[in-house]
């Protein structure tokens, strides 16, 4: 059924919207895949704060004007859908490689973070982004590391101080 105007500045907007919030965007052929396969891919992706829709080429080029994703115009070939990450940079990435080992038949095309278009080989290297939480965790454990072998330093002072007197005091006992 063919959409109406209205129709197709409503996709274009709620998708320009969703691109101009995303942290990064990636782009599969989903082709072969069953509509119980689909809405399996819908759910977890909701789940996994994932922005997941499947767009024709036109009305997705139109989207991508004024946002970073505009790289990916040449990108949009054969029936696409865009996943937008929206919590964390390597959301979508790794939603969809971890559905493409079960489902052969999705297959990642591009991707594209900051406005940069990444190659598909890209996508474990995406993938393995850290969370905001894994983020502010290695943070933090970097920024703690220094104050702790400071403390460490500062206590092994006197703990060598005492190692050093109770060796003294074990030589002078053995020599009388």
């Amino acid at each position: 059924m063919a959409l109406k105007l209205e129709q197709k500045k409503q996709i274009v907007a709620e998708v320009n919207e969703a691109a101009g919030n995303a942290l990064s965007a990636v782009l599969a052929d989903y082709r072969g895949l069953t509509v119980g396969q689909m809405t399996e891919l819908r759910v977890k992706a909701r789940e996994q704060g994932v922005y997941l829709r499947v767009v024709r080429n036109t009305l997705a080029k139109r989207a991508m004007e004024g946002t970073e994703y505009e790289c990916l115009d040449s990108a949009f070939i054969g029936p696409t859908l865009i996943a937008f990450s929206k919590e964390s940079p390597g959301a979508a990435a790794r939603l969809l490689k971890e559905f493409a080992k079960v489902n052969a038949a999705l297959n990642v095309t591009a991707l594209a973070i900051g406005g940069e278009l990444l190659d598909a080989s890209q996508l474990d290297a995406v993938a393995k982004l850290p969370t905001r939480d894994e983020a502010l965790a290695i943070l933090m454990g970097v920024m703690q590391a220094p104050i702790v072998k400071l403390a460490q330093t500062f206590k092994e002072v006197p703990g060598k101080l005492v190692r050093t007197i109770a060796a003294i005091a074990d030589q002078k006992q053995a020599q009388s």
